[in-house]
C-alpha cells in the first residue's frame, strides 16, 4: 500500500525546504519544480541542462518585477539560460529590489497550461518558502527514475486549498497567572502540519456564547515582546478578560506572520524598514495582504462544543469567518490594546487597507 496524499504532500513540503525537487504531474506532462528560495547552483544549473525554464511567481511580486501576469494570478517568468543563482534571488527576493531595481525587461509566457505552475506556488507557500517555483518539463518515469517525491496536480491542488480535519489529541490542566482554573487542548491536523491549541478558562456552559478569541501566533510578539505589533498585549488582554470572568476560550492558531511564517515576516519587516507598509510589504513578497485560514478556529469551536460566540475581536473578517462556518457571533467585543510609538502606523494601515476596526 502506498503513501496517500497528505503523506506525499508532507514529503514534498519537506522537500522544498531542503532545496530538494519534486515532480508534478498533469494532463499537460509532468515537470520538476523547485523553490527558488532554496535551489542550491548545482540544482540550477541541472534543471538548466534539461530544458527551458520558467519561474513562477504570484501577480502581487510580478506587478512589483513588472511582468505580465498573462494567467491572472500568476506570471510564468522565462529565465535565461545563462541565469546564475543571484538572478533567482533577485527575482523572487525583493530584499535588493532598491538596490538592484532594473531585473528585466521580463518575459513572461502568454501561451500553454499553467496549472502545474500554480500548485508550484501553493507548495512553496504551504513550506512557508517565498512564493516563488521554478519548473522544467521532464519525462513521465522523472520521479521514479531520480527516486523523487512525485504528485498528481490535479489532486494535489485542491487538497491544499481545502479544510483539513482537526484531530484532538489531549488535554490536561495548566495553571495561567490570568486564569489558574485553565486547560490546554490540542488539536492536530491531517495533513501533518503545525498543531493549533485552545486555551479553555473555567468550564464554560456549552449551550451559551463564550467569550472567545482567534490569536494568530506571533513569536515576536508572544514570545519576545516586540513593540512593533499589538499581539502581544492582545494575546494578554484576551486571557485577563477570561480569567475575571472566569470562563472563555482561547483559539491559538499556528499561522505566524497573517500566514506567510517568521522567516518572511522578519522579510517584511525589512521592507517596512525601506518605507513601505505592512500591506506593501507583504505584497513585494508575493503574497497577498493576509493569508490566515480562520476557519480552523471555527472547526476547533466546533470540537469543543461550542456553537456560539462574544469574540474578541478588532477584524471583521474573523466575525465574517466564523458566521459562514456555522458559528454565531453574539457580539463583537473590542480588544484595543498595545499602541505604541513603534506601531502607530502598523495599526493604522491594518484600519485602512485591512478594515481593522481600530
Amino acid at each position: 500500500m502506498g503513501p496517500d496524499l497528505n503523506e506525499l504532500l508532507a514529503r514534498a513540503r519537506g522537500d522544498l525546504r531542503l532545496g530538494v525537487p519534486v515532480v508534478l504531474r498533469g494532463a499537460t506532462g509532468a515537470v520538476l519544480v523547485a523553490a527558488a528560495e532554496t535551489l542550491s547552483s548545482d540544482r540550477l544549473r541541472e534543471m538548466q541542462q534539461m530544458g527551458a525554464l520558467d519561474m513562477a511567481v504570484t501577480d502581487r511580486r510580478a506587478e512589483t518585477l513588472k511582468a505580465r501576469p498573462y494567467d491572472g494570478d500568476l506570471a510564468r517568468i522565462v529565465v535565461p539560460r545563462d541565469a546564475d543563482r543571484r538572478w533567482i534571488e533577485g527575482v523572487a527576493d525583493p530584499s535588493e529590489d532598491l538596490a538592484r531595481p532594473m531585473k528585466g525587461p521580463l518575459v513572461t509566457r502568454r501561451e500553454g497550461n499553467a496549472v502545474l505552475h500554480r500548485v508550484g506556488i501553493a507548495l512553496c507557500k504551504a513550506a512557508r518558502l517565498l512564493p516563488a517555483a521554478l519548473l522544467v518539463p521532464v519525462p513521465a518515469d522523472y520521479a521514479a527514475s531520480e527516486l523523487l517525491t512525485e504528485l498528481d496536480a490535479v489532486a494535489a491542488g485542491p487538497l491544499m486549498s481545502g479544510l483539513h480535519a482537526l484531530g484532538h489529541v489531549v488535554s490536561a490542566r495548566v495553571p495561567l497567572r490570568a486564569a489558574e482554573n485553565a486547560r490546554l487542548h490540542i488539536f492536530r491536523p491531517g495533513d501533518g502540519t503545525e498543531e493549533h491549541y485552545a486555551i479553555e478558562i473555567g468550564r464554560p456552559d456549552r449551550s451559551k456564547p463564550v467569550l472567545a478569541r482567534l490569536h494568530s501566533a506571533c513569536f515576536t510578539g508572544d514570545v519576545i515582546g516586540s513593540l512593533k505589533c499589538d499581539c502581544g498585549p492582545q494575546l494578554d488582554a484576551a486571557l485577563a478578560q477570561m480569567g475575571d470572568q472566569g470562563e472563555g476560550v482561547l483559539l491559538y492558531l499556528q499561522q505566524e506572520g497573517r500566514g506567510i511564517g517568521l522567516a518572511n515576516k522578519m522579510r517584511a519587516y525589512a521592507l517596512q524598514d525601506q518605507g513601505f507598509d505592512t500591506v506593501e510589504a507583504n505584497h513585494r513578497l508575493g503574497f497577498e495582504d493576509d493569508e490566515r485560514d480562520f476557519r480552523l478556529g471555527a472547526q476547533m469551536l466546533g470540537n469543543l462544543g461550542f456553537k456560539s460566540v462574544r469574540l474578541l475581536t478588532n477584524n471583521p473578517a474573523k466575525i465574517a469567518m466564523m458566521s459562514a462556518c456555522g458559528i454565531e457571533v453574539t457580539e463583537r467585543v473590542p480588544l484595543k490594546v498595545g499602541l505604541s510609538e513603534h506601531n502607530e502606523r502598523y495599526l493604522a494601515v491594518k484600519a485602512a487597507k485591512s478594515g481593522h476596526l481600530l
